[in-house]
C-alpha cells in the first residue's frame, strides 16, 4: 500500500494560455493538433509544478478536463446536452470576496439513450503522464453514483426506465476504466465522491431521495458500485475523496463527517481517504475514529480556496490533534480539494498554490 506523506487531490489550475486555447478550440479557430500541443505544455508545466515542490505523488492536473468528472459525458454517448452547468448546480456559498452563487439545474439535462463508450475516459490522461514523470502517477476519476442527477424519469426512462438500471451501466463503464488503467500500469488511483457528504444538507438530501432512494440507500449502494469499480488489483492503491463543494473558491455545504463516516469509512475498499479539514466547515476529527486500522487518512488541512497561507507549525499542530484518534503512522496530508475541479479554478494566483504544494512537503518532512 502507498505509504507517501504528502499527497495531491488531483486538479491544479489552468494557465491562461489553456483557457484561450480551449475557447478557440470550441469556436473553431484552433485546430485540434494545435490545441493538443497546448494541452501538452500545460501538464507538463503541472508535473514540473508538482515534482519541483518535492511531491513523490503527481497529477496531470486536470489539465485536460472541462471538470473534474467531465471526462464521463465527453467520452460516451447517451448522454444528450450537457455544459459545465451540468457539473455546477446548486446554491454555492462563499466568503465576502467571492459571494454566494445559485447556478440551475439545466432543463435539457438528462441521459437520453443507452450509454455506449466512444473512448476510454482517462487512459490517454495517464499514458501521457506515466512517460512524463519519474514519480508515481496518480489518476482521478469520478464515483459512479455521482451521475444519478444525470437520470430524470421524464427524459431517461425509454434508456433506462429506473436509476439503478442507469446507474448499473456507469459503474460498468468505470470498472472497465479501471481494469484497462492497471493493465497500462497505473498504480494509484482515486475516487472523487463529493455528493456523499451533500447528505449532511437536508435540502441536498430531499433531491437526492426524490431520485427515488432513501438517504440510507444512497450510501449503501452507492459504495457498493465504488467498490465495484475498484474491483480486485493488488499491489494498486485506491484512494477516495469527500468534500462539501469546491468551485470558484464556493462550497455547497457544511458539516462534520458523523452522519456518513461509518458506511463510507468502514466499508469502502479503497486503502486511502483524502478527506476536506481545512477550516470549520468540516467539523471535528471525532469521526475519524470509525476509520479501520487498515486505511490511511490523508487530512485536507490545506486550502485551496484562498491565499491563505498556511504554515508548517500550524499544520503539525493539527496532525498531532488528529493523531490523537489516527495513529501518525496511518496519517497523510493534502490539500482539502483540487486548485482547480473545473475551468473556473479557485481565488487564489498560481504563486499561491506553489507555495501550498511546498508547504505541503515541508510538513511531511517536518513530522515524519
Amino acid at each position: 500500500m502507498l505509504t507517501t506523506r504528502a499527497d495531491v487531490v488531483g486538479s491544479l489550475l489552468r494557465p491562461p494560455e489553456l483557457l484561450e486555447a480551449r475557447k478557440g478550440f470550441l469556436s473553431g479557430t484552433l485546430s485540434s493538433e494545435k490545441f493538443k500541443a497546448i494541452e501538452d505544455r500545460a501538464v507538463d508545466r503541472a508535473i514540473a509544478l508538482q515534482e519541483e515542490a518535492g511531491l513523490e505523488v503527481v497529477t496531470d492536473g486536470e489539465q485536460r478536463r472541462l471538470s473534474f468528472q467531465s471526462q464521463m459525458t465527453e467520452a460516451v454517448e447517451g448522454f444528450g446536452e450537457w455544459n459545465l452547468n451540468a457539473f455546477l448546480w446548486g446554491d454555492w456559498k462563499g466568503d465576502a470576496h467571492v459571494g454566494n452563487q445559485r447556478t440551475k439545474r439545466p432543463n435539457s439535462l438528462g441521459v437520453v439513450g443507452k450509454l455506449k463508450r466512444k473512448r476510454w475516459l482517462s487512459v490517454g490522461e495517464f499514458l501521457y503522464l506515466k512517460k512524463r514523470t519519474g514519480r508515481i502517477p496518480k489518476i482521478t476519476l469520478p464515483s459512479p453514483s455521482l451521475f444519478s442527477n444525470f437520470w430524470s424519469k421524464e427524459k431517461s426512462s425509454n434508456a433506462y426506465p429506473t436509476l439503478d438500471a442507469f446507474l448499473a451501466d456507469v459503474t460498468d463503464i468505470l470498472k472497465d476504466e479501471v481494469d484497462e488503467l492497471v493493465r497500462c500500469g497505473a498504480t494509484y488511483i482515486q475516487l472523487d465522491a463529493p455528493h456523499y457528504p451533500l447528505l449532511l444538507d437536508s435540502r441536498l438530501r430531499r433531491f437526492y431521495e426524490s431520485r427515488g432512494w432513501t438517504a440510507g440507500k444512497w450510501l449503501q449502494a452507492g459504495i457498493e458500485m465504488d467498490n465495484t469499480v475498484i474491483g480486485d488489483h493488488p499491489g494498486v492503491t485506491f484512494g477516495f475523496h469527500l468534500c462539501r463543494g469546491n468551485q470558484g473558491s464556493r462550497w455547497l455545504v457544511e458539516g462534520g463527517y458523523d452522519l456518513i463516516a461509518k458506511p463510507i469509512f468502514k466499508t469502502t475498499r479503497a486503502q486511502r481517504l483524502l478527506l476536506e479539514y481545512d477550516d470549520m466547515r468540516s467539523g471535528s476529527f471525532h469521526p475519524l475514529k470509525e476509520v479501520p486500522e487498515d486505511k490511511t487518512v490523508v487530512l485536507g488541512l490545506v486550502t485551496t480556496k484562498s491565499p491563505r497561507q498556511e504554515t508548517v507549525k500550524d499544520l503539525t499542530q493539527r496532525i498531532r490533534q488528529a493523531s490523537r484518534i489516527v495513529p501518525m503512522d496511518r496519517l497523510a496530508i493534502s490539500p482539502q480539494c483540487g486548485f482547480g475541479t473545473s475551468i473556473i479554478g479557485n481565488a487564489l494566483s498560481f504563486e499561491d498554490q506553489k507555495r501550498k504544494l511546498e508547504i505541503l512537503v515541508a510538513t511531511a518532512r517536518a513530522i515524519w
